[in-house]
This record gives structure tokens, C-alpha cells and sequence, in this order.
């Protein structure tokens, strides 16, 4: 998902031949909140505090794009399906699923499924929330990244076809059959993102813009909104309706927007927060050793990269670009200043994505001083001087701003090209970079779901999440190729070759494979190790007594 202020291998729901009719899900399967272990005893209090790492973006589903607000989606708001603490794919909404052909898939709603306000979910539903989201009256962020997966997706994200022709449509109250414009052996997992969940149709008829404000929020996930402060806090509670509310433990759930780490942490060590967002750059070895029984940290599908404008007047020459990148020491990155078990990336895909291999370019075996020696020649090519002013954008946080400075250290000592470095609010960036309004600029992703495609979605011509503006026909002609085999082989293929041709275009600097330090403290329980894309939902959490 997105992108982070915004995970292993994934355990995903598998496909076998697209002939044949699956049954995938089941009503025998255990709850998908919180499963305390046997011998475990709980606090009496069960409140837990969690920072999000910014102020989010919106809570309306069809609006999320940040892994933040989308952290607060899947509390609120809850899908077909889910993902559990493990990143697992479990029944939501739908007790169970079948694939009928190819591109057929009918869910089965289960029927204590409740809005906060008592009233039943149906499949109608969804099939409003969905409509909603791909409508381009909308102006998702998202639209077109998941829209083209649904029959007529794309023809009414660019306006050729009304929001009524999306491929989602209820056969009864609690059956809803989605059809995709091609094969999509991952939809049980792209359905559980927020974007494609249920909203209510009512309460946004009633309240227009406001109905996302406390009071009027009617929501169907394990919590419902119970105060908003924005840049203070947001508070959510247990919501007395949702259907598998004796497994949820959380009683209330307090987000934190604070973006500096190092205030993240103070807050933890005075006991004001119970789950850090993410340790300070080069801190991991020193809290580890302070905090044995609190430090959490695994690598995740995430990509942190920088954005290059190839709009830019000097940017939009490929020569500049590869010469900014080559000259990126990530092993000294991820090593001296990072320093918390990120791995150097040098291509679009993250170790661990399934439906394409990790290609890396050449270069990044050749020693420093080739590299260098390369990169110099290129920027002389294009007719770049030294002393060439670069200005880089970034959300405010201390480790952006050290890995800012570093890449500016790189630029100015290797290429003699000196950096402006310019901070901002998570919400500013996120409207920069899609407005096309920076030269360079910080970004990451994590993944939506375990497959290429949502990696791709960062460089594709006319996808929404691609903020470096750049287009590759041949690459496109490629993913569209992959989207129609049912030959998970050649598709495999097919994209690993889209990934590779784009990114020999330089459209983006990818620097590292996201990590996960965090501090967590030794009483949350549900915290697991496994979990692919930092999807921690409250509802899999608890706390122990202590």
C-alpha cells in the first residue's frame, strides 16, 4: 500500500488451473480476531496506544492511499476477506468464496455481519462501496491502481463507462459475484484492502463530506471512531456490533500522528505509547541492548525509494538520472546509517514478492570508483556542470532527513552537484509528488497484496501512484500481455521482464527493502514476526497482564 509516511514471503490464497471451480474459505475456520494463547493471562485493562507515524490523509475508504490511514481503514472497516497477524488470508465479511471460472469469483456474506448501528451488511453494500471508489467523480488515488483488476475497472476510472458497469454486482443480500477484466489469481487478498470494502450508503447521503467525523462515522470493522483531535490523537473503540467481537480484546485503540522518531520514543520510554512506529536512523543496536524484551524488526515487502520528476527539465535526460543512482553507496546506507537490518535494493522488486524474480542492474557489482568514473561521464554527456543545484522534498522526520543528507553527501562529493533539502508534512508530500511539483522527492511503498503488480503499479504510464511521471509503452504492453495468461510461468516472465525494461529507464532511485524496527512493548500481545506487510490490525492485538 501504499505509500508509507507507506512487507516474506506471503501465505496467500492458491490458485490452481482457472478452470476449475475452488472452494476457498469455509465456515469451519476459526475467528479471525485476536487468539490468546492457553495459560496467557489478560490485563484487566485492555487500551493500547499506537503511533501511526503521521496525521492521516482521510478516513474514507474510497480516499485511503497512505499506510496510515489505511492502518485506521482495516480498524474501521472490514472486506470480504482479511489478513490476519501473520498476514494470512482469512474469511471477513464472506465466510467463504468460490473462483467459478477464470474471471468469476461469488462470495458468501455471512449473516450477523453488522454496521456499527445494528444494521445488517449485504452485498449491496459493497457493490455501493466499490462503484464509489472506481467512480471517477471520486478522484481516488487508488482508482486506477485497483480498478483496471475489475470487469470495466479502467473504462470507468477514464470516464468511457458509468460506475454501474463495474464488474460487482449482487446476486442476493448476502451473495456478491466479482468479475475481473482478466485472471487475478490473488483477489481474495486484494479484496481485503479498505478501498474495496463496504461503506454506508446512508450515513454519506446524510452527512456528505463530514460523515467520516465522530458522531456520524458508521463503520462495520472490530472498532468504531469515538474521538478525532487531528495532529494530537485519534481514538478508537470496540464496536459492540461486529460479528466476532468476543475474540476482539482491545476495548479502545489511541493513534498517535507523531512523525519525529525520536519523540516516538521518548513517548515510549514514559510509558505514553506502547508501539513506536519506527526507531531512529542508527539507533536499532543501541535500543536493542536498552530494550531486549521490546525491540520487534523483520523485513517486510516494502521498497524505499526517492522519486525522480521525469518532468524536470533535468531530470527528464535518462543520463541524469542513472548518474544520480549509480553513485548511491547503499551497502554504506544500510549499514552506517540506517543500521536496523534493511537490505541495499537496486531494482522495483523487494525479495520475497511472488509473480516476478529481483533483477538488479549491472552496475551494482562494479566497485565505487567505476561506478563513479560512469556516472561522471554521463552527467558530461547530458551537459551537467558541477555546482548544478538538485532540490529534494521530504516529510518531516529524522530518518528521512539522514538519509536526505546522505544522498546529498553522495551527490556533492562524487558528482559535485549540491542539494537543497526541503521538509514538509507527510500530507503536503503525498500532494507534491502527485501534483508533479518537486524535482527528487522521498517515497516507499509496501505492498497491497504478495504479487508484482503492486510494485509495477509505481511505474506503469497512467497509474495514479506513479509520481515520477514517467511512461514505458513497451513495459505496459507487457503487464497487459501477463494480465490475460492464466500460464502463472509466462506471466511470471512477462512481468519480470516489464520490471526490468522500465527500470533500465531510471524512472526512480531505489535504495533499500523496508524493514520493520520497531519498539513494542513486552506485554502487547499478537505482535507477530511473520507478518509480510506491516498489516497489525487492533483487533489481532491484546494486552497481557503485567
Amino acid at each position: 500500500m501504499k505509500s508509507f509516511a507507506a512487507l516474506t514471503p506471503f501465505k496467500r490464497t492458491a490458485l490452481a488451473a482457472a478452470s476449475m471451480t475452488l472452494a476457498v474459505g469455509a465456515l469451519s475456520l476459526p475467528a479471525v480476531a485476536a487468539i490468546v494463547p492457553q495459560g496467557v493471562a489478560l490485563a484487566a485493562k485492555q487500551e493500547l496506544v499506537r503511533n501511526n507515524g503521521s496525521e492521516v490523509e482521510t478516513l474514507d475508504p474510497a480516499l485511503v492511499e497512505s499506510v496510515g490511514a489505511a492502518n485506521l481503514g482495516r480498524d474501521l472497516f472490514e472486506g470480504l476477506t482479511v489478513t490476519n497477524g501473520d498476514g494470512a488470508v482469512e474469511p471477513g465479511v464472506a465466510e467463504k468464496w468460490e473462483q467459478k471460472d477464470p474471471t468469476t469469483w461469488i462470495f458468501h456474506l455471512r449473516k450477523n455481519a453488522r454496521w456499527s448501528n445494528g444494521q445488517n451488511v449485504t452485498a449491496s453494500d459493497f457493490v455501493y462501496g466499490c462503484q464509489r471508489f472506481i467512480d471517477p467523480k471520486m478522484a481516488s488515488p487508488y482508482g486506477n491502481v485497483f480498478g483496471p483488476f475489475l470487469l470495466n475497472g479502467a473504462d470507468i476510472v477514464a470516464g468511457k463507462k458509468p460506475a454501474s458497469a463495474l464488474g460487482v454486482r449482487a446476486i442476493d443480500a448476502l451473495t456478491l459475484e466479482v468479475r475481473t477484466a482478466g485472471p487475478v489469481p490473488f483477489l481474495p487478498e486484494l479484496m481485503s484492502n479498505p478501498n474495496l470494502g463496504p461503506v454506508h450508503r446512508a450515513t454519506i447521503e446524510k452527512y456528505g463530506r463530514d460523515w467520516t467525523k465522530p458522531g456520524n462515522l458508521v463503520s462495520n470493522g472490530p472498532f468504531q471512531l469515538k474521538d478525532w483531535q487531528v495532529n494530537s490523537k485519534l481514538v478508537l473503540a470496540k464496536n459492540p456490533n461486529y460479528w466476532d467481537k468476543d475474540h476482539v480484546q482491545l476495548t479502545q485503540v489511541t493513534y498517535l500522528p507523531v512523525e519525529d522518531e525520536n519523540t516516538d520514543v521518548k513517548l515510549f520510554q514514559s510509558g505514553d505509547n506502547d508501539m513506536t512506529y519506527q526507531m531512529p536512523t542508527g539507533t536499532y543496536a543501541k535500543y536493542r541492548q536498552q530494550f531486549t524484551n521490546d525491540t520487534r524488526n523483520s523485513l517486510i515487502l516494502g521498497t524505499r525509494y526517492y522519486s525522480f520528476n521525469n518532468r524536470d527539465p533535468l531530470l527528464k535526460d535518462v543520463r541524469v538520472r542513472k548518474a544520480l543512482s549509480m553513485v548511491i553507496d547503499r551497502d554504506l546506507l544500510a549499514q552506517r546509517v540506517t543500521a536496523d537490518g534493511q537490505t541495499p535494493m537496486y531494482g522495483l522488486m523487494p525479495k520475497g514478492v511472488s509473480g516476478a524474480d529481483v533483477s538488479n542492474y549491472e552496475w551494482a557489482s562494479w566497485p565505487m570508483d567505476k561506478r563513479v568514473a560512469e556516472a561522471k561521464k554521463l552527467l558530461e554527456q547530458a551537459g551537467v556542470k558541477p555546482g548544478t543545484k538538485l532540490r529534494f522534498a521530504m516529510n518531516t522526520s529524522d530518518y528521512n532527513k539522514k538519509m536526505a543528507i546522505f544522498a546529498a553527501s553522495e551527490w556533492k562529493t562524487k558528482l559535485g552537484l549540491a542539494t537543497d533539502i526541503e521538509s514538509m508534512e507527510f500530507k503536503v508530500l503525498l500532494k507534491k509528488r502527485h501534483d508533479g511539483d518537486y524535482q527528487i522527492a522521498r517515497n516507499g511503498w509496501v505492498a497491497d497484496y504478495n504479487d508484482a503488480t503492486t510494485f509495477l503499479q509505481l511505474v506503469q504510464c497512467k497509474s495514479t501512484q506513479n509520481d515520477n511521471f514517467n511512461c514505458n509503452p513497451k513495459a505496459d504492453a507487457l503487464i497487459a500481455q501477463a494480465s490475460e495468461t492464466t500460464d502463472q510461468a509466462k506471466r511470471k516472465q512477462l512481468l519480470t521482464e516489464a520490471a526490468k525494461l522500465v527500470m533500465d529507464d531510471y524512472p526512480m532511485l531505489p535504495l533499500l527493502q523496508y524493514g520493520l524496527p520497531r519498539l513494542v512493548k513486552s506485554y502487547v500481545g499478537g505482535y507477530s514476526l511473520k507478518n509480510p506487510m506491516d498489516h497489525y490490525g487492533s483487533k489481532d492485538l491484546y494486552i497481557v497482564k503485567h
